[in-house]
């Protein structure tokens, strides 16, 4: 379930869970969290 429209993961959350992902040792589960929390961080597109 999407939050309001506007809102986005912080920049500090979005720092940590940058690193959680790259951690070969995250559980899944973990992972998962963390993507999604930068799927919702404000920042700048990679799109080509």
């Amino acid at each position: 379930m999407a939050g309001k429209k506007g809102e986005y993961t912080s920049n500090k959350v979005a720092s940590k869970a940058s690193k959680l992902l790259s951690n070969p040792s995250t559980s899944k589960t973990v992972k998962s969290v963390a993507a999604s929390a930068l799927t919702q961080a404000k920042g700048k597109s990679k799109k080509k």
